[in-house]
């Protein structure tokens, strides 16, 4: 059978995606022409699968070059219960995938809790979750992820109209670990025009999500997700407007982005181990807490580094000190992104004014009152140093907010 140019292009991108996380040819015999089966213990790849046209490409594609690479090759279906007939859909992708081949097929039902940040973002959370939890039981290499060019196009929009920075403009990654899973996105390249294409000479039929609002006539209403009212509404008027293929150049202008961003995330966790530490770690005695006896000895006050790493960390009265001067004297860019990673560390997603609140502590410092977080925690200033606590700990000494 003669590939056409999607189908070609979508077997390289698969390939060489995996071939980035060290997924590769397994056997000489896999390199000759003929059906080969891979072994028993070969490495297992898996294919996150809703039922749509972008991940039934990916499930069709992957089983190709898996099979040309002796690896296996599976899918995990997640059912998240927001819609009615959500079951009969999962199941119907779960035969779907069986019958191209892919083995083993699992299909797992995850409760969605909205926390405060959306339904959208509580199911993604209890997707990738359900994904990562597979892949560990299955003993998966990685994690396939379907997303497209457009998609990818969206995310930008999505972030920027969230006041996301440079970050939102960076867009999806190709590749990220979760929960010590590798997870990989080999589409990213290719536009939905591409995966359609691709379903369409393989003769496989697909889902359509009624919350795309594909069959919508007319713009889409506040009752539609925001990501769909972009595809929906606002790529077609921007395409229109520039007269371009908008999620190219957004996609572009991702991939360029991407590398400012990962050097900003490397500077922030060099700086993040001088101006801070965490619960377990450190073993010296809390300066700020220690000035006065130490003046009184005629010894000079620890600084830097030294005046958070204290025994208020190793005595779990809180999750996480930030030396308050060294935290200010950081460039923004850099000292933003230092607090978001040792929120990240010890469980809280800070939110922008969060993030920005906590900088405040450090170079806007008047008194002012703890921060609340995510998760039951907030962040107090005591003298030089910022404490991120859990509620509860703030009966303990190092984690009031008073002298």
């Amino acid at each position: 059978m003669a590939y056409s140019s999607q189908i070609r292009a979508a077997v390289g991108a698969v390939r060489e995606s995996l071939a980035g996380v060290g997924v590769g040819v397994q056997d000489r015999r896999f390199t000759q022409h003929g059906e080969h089966d891979p072994l028993p213990d070969a490495p297992l790849v898996l294919v996150a699968c809703s039922g749509g046209r972008d991940s039934m490409a990916l499930a069709a594609v992957a089983r190709t070059v898996c099979a040309s690479l002796g690896v296996r090759c599976g899918a995990v279906i997640i059912d998240h219960g927001l819609q009615a007939g959500s079951g009969r859909v999962a199941r119907e992708t779960a035969d779907r995938c069986e019958r191209l081949g892919l083995a083993p097929v699992t299909l797992r039902a995850v409760q969605v809790r909205e926390s405060g940040s959306g339904v959208e973002a509580a199911a993604r959370d209890a997707r990738y979750r359900a994904l990562a939890a597979a892949a560990r039981e299955y003993d998966a290499s990685a994690v396939l992820l379907a997303h497209t060019r457009d998609d990818q196009a969206e995310t930008v929009l999505l972030g920027l109209l969230r006041s996301g920075g440079i970050d939102a403009i960076a867009g999806m990654p190709p590749t990220f670990n979760r929960d010590g899973v590798p997870f990989v996105r080999p589409f990213l390249e290719l536009g939905r025009a591409d995966t359609t294409a691709i379903c369409e000479q393989l003769r496989m039929t697909w889902w359509d999500d009624p919350t795309n609002g594909e069959a919508a006539e007319g713009p889409l209403d506040a009752r539609y997700p925001l990501r769909s009212r972009i595809r929906h509404d606002l790529m077609p008027a921007l395409a229109r407007f520039m007269g371009a293929d908008v999620s190219a150049v957004l996609a572009r202008g991702a991939r360029s982005a991407r590398h400012d961003k990962e050097y900003l995330d490397a500077e922030a966790e060099r700086a993040l181990a001088d101006v801070a530490c965490f619960a377990g770690t450190a073993d010296a005695v809390d300066g700020a807490d220690t000035a006065g006896a130490a003046g009184a000895a005629g010894a000079a006050e620890p600084a830097g580094a030294d005046a958070v790493r204290a025994g208020e960390c190793r005595e779990r009265r809180a999750a996480l000190l930030f030396d308050a001067r060294k935290l200010g004297a950081l460039h923004p860019a850099i000292r933003r992104r230092v607090i978001v990673h040792g929120l990240a560390s010890v469980g809280v997603a800070g939110n922008q004014r969060q993030v920005e609140a906590v900088e405040r502590l450090a170079v806007d410092w008047h008194g002012q009152g703890a921060v609340n977080l995510s998760g039951g925690y907030s962040a107090n200033r005591q003298k030089h140093v910022i404490r991120v606590c859990q509620d509860g700990m703030h009966e303990n000494r190092g984690c009031s907010g008073s002298d």
